[in-house]
C-alpha cells in the first residue's frame, strides 16, 4: 500500500541530507532510519560507533572517494 504523509519543508531537506544517492526513495531512507533508531535502543554503544562510521562514509562519498559498481566489478574480477 502507497500513501502520502505531509512533511514541512525543514522536515524534508533534513531527509534530503540523509539520502546516500540521488535516486534513494524516501521509503528507503525512512527504512534505514527506523532500523537505526531501533538499533540504537538495543545496543547504544554500538549504534554510536555505527552513526560515526556512516557520517565518515558520507563525507567520502561526498568527496567523491568511492568505486562505482563497475569499477568494483572489475576489481573482484566480475
Amino acid at each position: 500500500m502507497d500513501t502520502t504523509i505531509r512533511l514541512a519543508a525543514e522536515t524534508k531537506t533534513e531527509l534530503d541530507m540523509f539520502k546516500q544517492y540521488k535516486s534513494e526513495s524516501y521509503d528507503e531512507l525512512i527504512r534505514k532510519l527506523i532500523y537505526i533508531a531501533k538499533s540504537a535502543q538495543k545496543n547504544p554503544r554500538l549504534s554510536k560507533q555505527v552513526m560515526i562510521e556512516i557520517q565518515e562514509a558520507r563525507e567520502r562519498i561526498k568527496k567523491g572517494e568511492f568505486y562505482t559498481e563497475e569499477e568494483a566489478k572489475k576489481i573482484l574480477g566480475f
